[in-house]
């Protein structure tokens, strides 16, 4: 099937092309799974995305997660994923002013180099968006910045008054912005959201499990058909695939889950 079949006014309305890069590659898949692989060494990132990869359409890192982590291990890791046919999203939530970002995308870990796609709070101001974008310019690639528009975990202050409507406005105006982080752990917000962002820009949600309810630390979770059919276009998984005793069966149910609430979805 083809991607503007699949994806409708969304394939036809975004203006970043990492957002049209993703959507062919979720129709390859026929998978919106973004997986979560918060793992801590190498061989077990390296295990898992050799396990599933078949059957997610991304792959969201935290590099300093990694306690085994080197330049040379982890540049095989990102040819591993590559040759997966993935995205790579570092979840790295950059939150100072656009020179000090632009600065941190190079560093130690270089994310500019690897990264497909970041995350970004836009609590400094929209120059965040620019710095990061300047820092891919840097080594003649492109990217796509998420903002975080609402979170899943209790208590978060991303609900206050206004933020979530400041962060769209804000981002919607900005071609190097992807999209925006959702919740999915609750659809109705997750519609409005939607509703705010119109079709130009990807929503990705984390907060969604098979098994809905309440996690570790405060985290939600609400089920990844209803996160999908509210507006997702990306559901973010982690324990839920990497925590259980077959993580490819698991994998392969998110990924049918996911896909046939697109299809089901219509698109809007």
């Amino acid at each position: 099937m083809e991607p503007s079949g699949v994806w409708g006014a969304r394939w036809d309305a975004c203006d970043n092309l990492l957002a049209r890069r993703y959507m062919e590659v979720a129709c390859r898949k026929k998978s919106l799974v973004v997986l979560a692989a918060d793992l801590r060494t190498m061989d077990g990132l390296r295990a898992l995305v050799e396990l599933v990869g078949p059957h997610i359409a991304a792959l969201k890192t935290h590099v300093d997660l990694v306690d085994d982590w080197s330049t040379d291990g982890w540049a095989d890791f990102c040819q591993l994923a590559h040759d997966n046919d993935l995205l790579l999203f570092e979840d790295r939530k950059f939150a100072d002013i656009g020179k000090i970002s632009r600065g941190q995308m190079a560093g130690a870990y270089d994310i500019r180099s690897w990264a497909d796609l970041v995350t970004a709070h836009g609590i400094s101001g929209p120059d965040i968006v620019d710095g990061l974008i300047a820092g891919w310019d840097d080594v003649g690639r492109q990217g796509g910045v998420l903002l975080l528009a609402q979170m899943s975990s209790r208590g978060n202050l991303l609900g206050l008054p206004g933020y979530t409507g400041a962060m769209v406005s804000a981002g919607c105006s900005n071609n190097g912005v992807f999209g925006f982080i959702g919740n999915g752990s609750r659809s109705e917000e997750l519609a409005e959201l939607r509703r705010l962002v119109g079709e130009k820009k990807m929503i990705w949600t984390p907060g969604v499990n098979i098994d809905v309810g309440d996690g570790e630390m405060g985290q939600r979770y609400g089920h990844p058909r209803d996160a999908v059919l509210a507006g997702s276009d990306g559901i973010i998984v982690g324990s839920g695939i990497h925590g259980v005793h077959h993580p490819k069966g698991a994998a392969e149910e998110y990924a049918k889950t996911s896909w046939d609430a697109l299809v089901e979805r219509g698109d809007f």
